[in-house]
């Protein structure tokens, strides 16, 4: 992976999830901010880095924010972000108590994003789906997508590109323009299933 960081394992992985999870009901149910500090977690916890949690709900989005940028140690990230998802999504209504069984979590850790320091119809042979994630910046307007989306909606990498600007605010064009600066990362991506018995 482009960035840096070690990769988590696994076990890391289901850490993180708990993370999210326990900070999202701890909000929900009682106003609650947990500390992650009071968690024995692997010492890749303690690294600044990017992350995202998503929130599912019968396989449909219910809220997704996060950190495209390492401003802080990944447990930290990892429940600002989850109790943002839950709460201050502004797509979406603050998750109710009652929601909490049906939800499904994800949480997706991030590389550095890595300008594309091409010419900018060269950008489109740069983008992997299924691997890359973008950022598309110009002036005030930025837009991040996560590398699962192109997969999930069946897109190529121009039409990820299109996507990511009109995500940002502008015309889906605009990855051809000079001005408009395209970033990508890569994504670790742990998901909860809810049917397994924990």
């Amino acid at each position: 992976m482009r960035g840096e960081g070690v990769m988590l394992s696994e076990e890391d992985g289901q850490q993180a999830l708990r993370l999210a999870r326990d900070a999202i009901e701890a909000y929900i149910r009682g106003g609650k901010r947990i500390d992650p500090d009071e968690y024995e977690l692997s010492r890749v916890f303690d690294e600044k880095r990017g992350v995202f949690v998503t929130i599912k709900k019968q396989g449909m989005l219910r809220g997704c924010i996060g950190f495209p940028y390492p401003v802080m140690r990944l447990k930290e990230a990892i429940v600002e972000a989850a109790i943002s998802a839950a709460s201050s999504d502004p797509r979406f209504p603050v998750l109710s108590p009652d929601e909490l069984e049906e939800i499904e979590i994800e949480v997706t850790i991030l590389t550095e994003p890595v300008k594309l320091d091409v010419k900018p119809r060269d950008r489109v042979k740069e983008v992997i789906v299924g691997k890359h994630g973008l950022i598309v910046r110009r002036g005030p307007y930025q837009g991040l997508l996560l590398p699962q989306v192109a997969v999930e909606w069946g897109w190529d990498a121009e039409t990820f590109l299109e996507q990511t600007c009109l995500k940002a605010g502008l015309t889906p064009d605009m990855w051809l323009d000079e001005q408009t600066e395209v970033s990508v990362f890569e994504g670790q991506i742990f998901n909860e299933e809810r049917d397994r018995s924990v």
